[in-house]
């Protein structure tokens, strides 16, 4: 049986997670969604997971947690979660197949939901 993921995971993101759940007391992982806010219209949130939510979506890597928020499955349907450490910035990214535009500080996304006939099939082909 596959496992129905939403997101996914690299193996630097994983890192990152086991990282904060290793200096963080009672800490499980993290829950990623979206939010409205900023000049494009949604931001990509990232929270700490002390008690998962049994609704949630689960994603599994190299021993790292994330679950999602159901509110956000259907824009984060397909997403791969990243981290990089830049000159400029050192965080979590998303490559997300819903993105349709973002603004230039990089901090704010536009996103049309997946179709839920997808997240559906997804869901489906997974048991």
């Amino acid at each position: 049986m596959r496992r129905f993921q939403v997101i996914s995971m690299t193996d630097a993101a994983a890192a990152r997670i086991r990282d904060i759940v290793d200096t963080r007391e009672g800490a499980q992982g993290v829950r990623v969604g979206v939010k409205k806010g900023g000049c494009a219209g949604m931001e990509y949130t990232v929270d700490l997971v002390t008690e998962a939510n049994p609704k949630d979506d689960h994603i599994e890597h190299e021993g790292a947690n994330v679950w999602v928020a159901p509110e956000a499955a259907l824009f984060l349907l397909g997403t791969e979660m990243d981290f990089e450490v830049t000159k400029l910035r050192t965080g979590f990214t998303f490559r997300n197949p819903n993105q349709t535009s973002a603004c230039g500080c990089g901090e704010s996304v536009e996103l049309k939901p997946a179709e839920l006939k997808a997240l559906a099939e997804a869901r489906a082909g997974a048991t």
